[in-house]
């Protein structure tokens, strides 16, 4: 985000600076009707120009966008340099993960005061043994203004690790190899993947997918370590709405090939003692049946959605594991959903929701006896951590909640006793007593009842001046769970009260929940989100003068689409990178995402899905009346949701604006869809993002 002004400005903010005086109101875009016609309907889009990323027009629109939006912020710098000395200050700076044993090793991540990156290491048998470093990713993220390794995989034998790693944001990663022993990292590489591999058990072979042009992972090579400039494709998904991955069970025994479109899946299997055999089916593909595998003993482990929506888990002889021999260990519950599988020796660990929390199942694979871990607090998240080993009696987890600080701990799955590895400190005298978490109940149109929940400093007082931030996701099926963010802190401790909406397009509430938020039930996503924000004003929590609401990606769909329905219910608006341009998009086949999003959105080029497409997508459905005050972001390098979305939108509706309210954007110029990498960058955007919605409540403080 925006950088705060110091001795060494980088050339942009040079730029924006002596930009700022050339333009005291906001750019105004051109318009060019682009005209398309589908389905007897005629679509005029005047911004689509701004496509044309390697157009220097294009460019120095986007500048003049940024220029404008540090000229509007520049009241701002003291109060979010302020916010970053906070943020900072509640961070350990030589922070220590907990370790985690596995093949005779203790891995762990640790940071050093000042390093954006984590360093990771190792050591043998005990956590007294000499410190190996085995990956320091400042060394990596070196000359780069992005870094992320996606993911470290060592082989069986200890002595090769893998590792990929994206420059630039655009999450297509290089997988390197690096020799543990003597520290060298290996010629070869893999480009276009997504930077994760599946080790066989002689440690000379590796899966990985390969990403195509449209970024799907669309193929699995196998690459030989000692002749590693001849990979060899074994399998080729040909259906462009499907993504395929690679990985090895946790018992090492087998790869497992899963292709998935998001409500069909297919899995097949190899024995990782066997790397050169061919695969070998488990179920094929069907439409509307989702599984997933494990592995123990003789037995695969499926969860599935196999007439069971709210899925079920079974499990199959590993010698005939077809869907006929699939016999029920854990039945489907309307109430509950499962969510997660995890196959120990002796244990099946099985993560449910229930009522919007999170549930924690242990399964005997000996007698089938099963038990739920008690957690002791009304809202809360539990979830897996890392656990690697597969011969143990031990499982962690990740333990949070809106009010405590993440948690890792440890169950002994056998004796029922849990112990607190490690809670994540918080400097400077964070007391959890002074905060409140509660959850309450939003009635949608269709008389749903809709989840929020809320965390507050006690000794505040609501009604109609109180500043409350109002976040929502709805999409994919991905559930806004309730977790501790220390960042949080210093909007709470300035009296904002923060809600999260769990509107449908999640899973909080079960499959269904997901299932009536998306394709054409799509716009529940936006009316759950306004009964929310009506719940919280008529219950005298805040007033439209004081209600922000936030979004991010297709949050900021959501955003966008509630911008055109009920502008008048917010204070302002902020969405981050903003999936906007909804139709265009999901018209586009050539585009990253499109291919694999449709059965999340549907595929226009059907005209019950064209015409209800356009009836939602934000920026179709831009008009003229007065907007509230809006912030949106964006990134060049985002191939998640291209820059034009958010810049064309902003256009769009900075010309349809009829009331006095102003639209800000800033594209963040060599960066994607997650914004900055290193740990102390990400502050400044944070702070960024915090002093617009302090700005907009009138506190500078």
């Amino acid at each position: 985000m925006i950088r705060l002004l110091k001795k060494k400005k980088l050339l942009w903010i040079v730029f924006a600076l002596q930009a700022c005086s050339l333009i005291p109101k906001p750019p105004v875009a051109e318009r060019h009707d682009k005209i398309f016609v589908m389905f007897g309907d005629t679509r005029i889009d005047p911004y689509y120009w701004l496509h044309y990323r390697d157009s220097q027009k294009v460019i120095d629109h986007i500048l003049a966008e940024n220029a404008y939006t540090y000229a509007q912020m520049e009241p701002t710098l003291t109060l979010q340099e302020r916010l970053i000395n906070e943020m900072r200050s509640r961070k350990r700076g030589d922070d220590v993960t907990v370790p985690v044993f596995m093949n005779g090793y203790y891995y762990y991540s640790r940071y050093e005061e000042g390093k954006e990156y984590p360093i990771n290491c190792r050591r043998k048998g005990s956590m007294k043994a000499p410190e190996e470093i085995i990956l320091d990713e400042n060394e990596v993220a070196a000359g780069h203004r992005y870094c992320q390794v996606a993911s470290i995989d060592i082989s069986p034998d200890n002595h090769i690790m893998a590792y990929g790693v994206d420059t630039l944001g655009q999450r297509i990663f290089t997988i390197f190899f690096k020799n543990l022993e003597s520290g060298r990292i290996l010629e070869h590489k893999i480009d276009n993947t997504t930077g994760e591999v599946a080790w066989t058990n002689d440690s000379r072979y590796v899966f990985y997918s390969y990403k195509d042009n449209t970024l799907r992972p669309s193929a699995i090579y196998r690459h030989d370590i000692l002749q590693p400039y001849d990979d060899e494709l074994i399998f080729e998904e040909k259906d462009n709405s499907y993504r395929v991955h690679a990985f090895t069970t946790k018992s090492h025994e087998y790869v497992i090939i899963s292709t998935s479109n998001g409500i069909a899946t297919e899995c097949w299997y190899l024995d990782a003692n066997r790397p050169r055999d061919r695969l070998r089916l488990i179920a094929s593909r069907k439409q509307n049946i989702e599984y997933s595998v494990d592995h123990s003993g003789d037995y695969f482990y499926i969860m599935t959605n196999y007439r069971a929506q709210n899925f079920r888990v079974l499990r199959a002889p590993v010698s005939s594991p077809s869907i006929e021999n699939w016999v029920e260990i854990i039945p489907s519950d309307p109430a509950a959903l499962i969510l997660t599988m995890e196959a120990f020796r002796d244990y099946l660990v099985v993560t449910e929701r229930r009522d919007a929390l999170l549930k924690v199942r242990v399964v005997n694979l000996k007698n089938m006896e099963h038990h739920f871990i008690d957690f002791g607090e009304e809202v809360y998240t539990a979830l897996p951590s890392v656990n690697p080993e597969f011969n143990t009696n031990l499982f962690t987890y990740y333990y949070t909640s809106l009010t405590t600080p993440g948690s890792t701990c440890e169950y002994n799955m056998a004796n029922r006793k849990k112990r607190l590895l490690k809670q994540n400190e918080v400097l400077g005298g964070y007391d959890p007593a002074k905060y409140e978490s509660k959850r309450i109940w939003a009635k949608a149109p269709d008389g749903v009842l809709i989840p929020i929940s809320m965390v507050y400093r006690k000794d505040i007082s609501f009604g109609s001046n109180t500043p409350l931030l109002l976040y929502g996701y709805g999409a994919y099926g991905y559930s806004i769970n309730p977790t501790f963010e220390p960042n949080l802190i210093s909007l709470l401790d300035r009296g904002v009260v923060y809600a999260i909406a769990h509107v449908r397009g999640g899973q909080e509430m079960g499959r269904h929940w997901y299932d009536t938020g998306r394709l054409l039930n799509k716009k529940n996503t936006f009316t759950d989100f306004i009964a929310c924000a009506e719940k919280l004003i008529a219950d005298g929590y805040t007033s439209p003068d004081k209600l922000i609401a936030h979004g991010s990606s297709a949050g900021g769909l959501l955003v966008g689409a509630v911008a055109n329905l009920r502008p008048n219910l917010f204070k302002a608006l902020v969405a981050e990178v903003p999936f906007v341009d909804v139709l265009t998009s999901m018209l586009d086949s050539t585009q990253s995402l499109t291919t694999v999003e449709y059965n999340e959105w549907g595929n226009p080029n059907d005209s019950a899905y064209y015409f209800y497409i356009k009836s939602y997508a934000p920026y179709e459905q831009v008009k003229p009346q007065p907007y509230p005050n809006m912030l949106i972001t964006g990134g060049l390098n985002d191939t998640q949701v291209q820059y034009h979305e958010p810049v064309k939108w902003a256009a769009k509706l900075r010309a349809n604006n009829t009331g006095n309210s102003k639209i800000l954007l800033w594209i963040e110029m060599g960066l994607g869809h997650k914004g900055s990498s290193g740990r102390y960058q990400q502050l400044k955007d944070v702070a960024f993002i915090y002093a617009y919605m302090l700005n907009q409540w009138g506190i500078m403080d």
